[in-house]
């Protein structure tokens, strides 16, 4: 029931719509339903007159009819016109839903869920929800009062063999009822199937670069065939049991015509029927079997549908783990003042990734995080934004717990350039814009001379309009670094977080961008996550975090003077050394 009164309040911004269509089913049906009953007029009245009167009256009859058909030409236009395009409108509102909703999800649930499977709730599963929308209640309107309205008028004609119509009938909506709960599992099995489709092509495509590299395009096939036959198996399955559950429906309607024929020949006989009673009968059972057969096929229409729409509220009932605290408060005139006390956090269930970690960063200083990869740098850093939350703990920036402070503010004040740079499809200015939507040509312009990467822009035949391609796959590493940095430089936040920041750059560029980014540090808090030690020789703090938690910190020279992990770990970058890995166990 809670699934049927969500579908039901897509209908209320269309209501008058939606009325409208009901109100044109009704002339549609009144139209078919009063065929029978002027044709039957007809027959008592008019035909058995002598020349005159049929000649004076057929015309009339005519015109009657035609203005009928007229109208229902018009019903039939605004019904499957804008009762479709409100359909269409409902799928478009639950797909924007599904996306708000989306976006509003944590990290931790894009961890454990595929991207294919998550387009494949938006974009397939509510394909035959327009239909659904529209044809569901209209075809259950329509077919009911079709279905009811001829059913009063075969009782007025005969009784008898309206019951023997109603028994067949009978049995028809019990068959229909107990095949109608084996198709629900079957089309649902459809949705999981099409959706597994969908996340092996995604992820085939996604790293089609790696595939190719590793000439695995015969792998990646057989990966996508077996997702691909077992939907096909899965169709193949529902197709079978549809077409019994036609079959049987269809020669239902067959005994209808039959029990019609031999118990009116039977009354015929016994001159209790007269035959053009019959054939007025007949016409109203082609009215009555019609809405039955409607009715059938709706209920296929309506277990894909519903099986979509179940899809989707899934998706709408999955509670956001980070939201705002009913009084959140925004975080405003940020100085950026940041703590970390005793802060743990672990993955679902897992080990702790950060235990008991305190860290105070002074507002416009710059602290540089080193140490192991696994040791929790990025960790630390994501619970910054909140991105997730702390275990046990707490963070917070000029005295305020991040968790008391709505999401916007908090991460509308911290700029992020990320070891793994995304770009989204479309322009250089837009990629660039994305840092602030409402900047000014001069302002992108700026923040790309800021990222050293304005010359390069302009030395392309469409500048700042060349399209990036997909993920920006016609610009090298370092290029989307520095245009990720453009991005910062545009939002200009107090907080910075630098993971691996430079880490795509050559020598050259990383010695410009390094100068910018000295620019952009300047009185304002920076946390600086580094493997290339060049980069973070001026912090006013480093800190070295392994798997057991803050290990050594200092400044530069005071940590090279302890000849500790930092240490060791610089000497293995600057003199050449070939060591693996430092030995962190000794320092332990």
């Amino acid at each position: 029931m809670s699934i049927l009164k969500r579908f039901i309040s897509y209908y209320q911004p269309y209501r008058v719509l939606f009325f409208a269509d009901m109100f044109c089913a009704v002339l549609v049906s009144a139209v078919d339903l009063a065929f029978p009953q002027i044709l039957n007029f007809l027959s008592s009245n008019v035909f058995t007159q002598g020349r005159d009167v049929i000649l004076s009256s057929i015309g009339y009859a005519g015109l009657l009819l035609l203005a009928l058909y007229i109208l229902k030409y018009f019903c039939q236009y605004f019904i499957t016109s804008w009762g479709h395009i409100m359909g269409a409108r409902m799928e478009a509102d639950m797909r924007l839903d599904l996306f708000d909703h989306y976006q509003r999800l944590s990290f931790s649930y894009y961890d454990k869920n595929n991207t294919g499977e998550m387009m494949s709730r938006l974009v397939n599963d509510l394909f035959d929800v327009t239909e659904l929308a529209h044809h569901g209640p209209e075809n259950i309107f329509i077919s009911v009062l079709k279905i009811a309205g001829s059913f009063i008028l075969l009782l007025m004609i005969n009784v008898k063999m309206t019951m023997l119509l109603f028994l067949v009938t009978l049995i028809m909506v019990v068959f229909s009822i107990e095949r109608n709960f084996r198709m629900k599992a079957v089309f649902m099995d459809n949705r999981v199937k099409i959706a597994q489709v969908n996340a092996s092509l995604q992820d085939s495509l996604a790293g089609i670069r790696v595939v190719k590299s590793f000439a695995n395009e015969e792998v990646e096939r057989n990966k996508f065939c077996k997702s691909n036959q077992d939907f096909l198996a899965s169709k193949t399955r529902s197709y079978k049991m549809m077409g019994g559950y036609h079959a049987w429906n269809s020669l239902f309607t067959g005994l209808l015509y039959i029990a019609v024929i031999v118990a009116g020949g039977y009354f015929i006989a016994e001159g209790t029927l007269h035959v053009t009673e019959l054939v007025i009968y007949i016409l109203y059972i082609n009215i009555y079997v019609n809405p039955l057969e409607v009715l059938i096929n709706f209920t296929e229409q309506f277990q894909k549908g519903f099986s979509g729409f179940k899809r989707l509220t899934d998706i709408l009932e999955t509670q956001p783990e980070i939201i705002d605290k009913p009084d959140a408060v925004p975080l405003d005139q940020v100085r950026g003042e940041i703590e970390f006390h005793n802060v743990s956090f672990r993955y679902n269930n897992e080990d702790d990734v950060l235990h008991d970690v305190s860290i105070r960063i002074p507002a416009g200083k710059n602290i540089a995080l080193v140490g192991p990869s696994g040791g929790g740098k990025t960790t630390l850093c994501s619970l910054l934004p909140r991105f997730y939350d702390v275990t046990a703990g707490s963070i917070t920036i000029d005295g305020k717990d991040i968790r008391d402070l709505t999401l916007k503010s908090l991460r509308s004040a911290i700029g992020i350039v990320q070891q793994d740079v995304y770009m989204f499809s479309g322009t250089i200015k837009e990629n660039i814009a994305f840092g602030k939507r409402e900047a000014t040509e001069e302002e992108i312009m700026e923040a790309a001379r800021n990222a050293n990467i304005h010359d390069y822009i302009m030395s392309l035949e469409e500048g700042y309009e060349t399209f990036v391609g997909e993920r920006g796959v016609r610009l090298s590493g370092g290029q989307k670094q520095r245009l990720a940095i453009a991005r910062v430089f545009l939002k200009n936040p107090p907080i910075l977080i630098l993971d691996e920041a430079t880490s795509a750059l050559d020598n050259e560029s990383e010695r410009y961008i390094q100068q910018s980014l000295e620019k952009l540090s300047a009185d304002r808090t920076t946390i600086v996550i580094a493997h290339r030690l060049s980069t973070i020789r001026n912090a006013d703090e480093i800190i070295v975090i392994t798997d057991e938690g803050i290990k050594e910190r200092g400044t530069h020279r005071e940590l090279i003077s302890e000849n500790g992990i930092y240490s060791n770990y610089y000497h293995m970058q600057f003199e050449g050394l070939e060591s693996a890995t430092p030995d962190y166990d000794q320092y332990r």
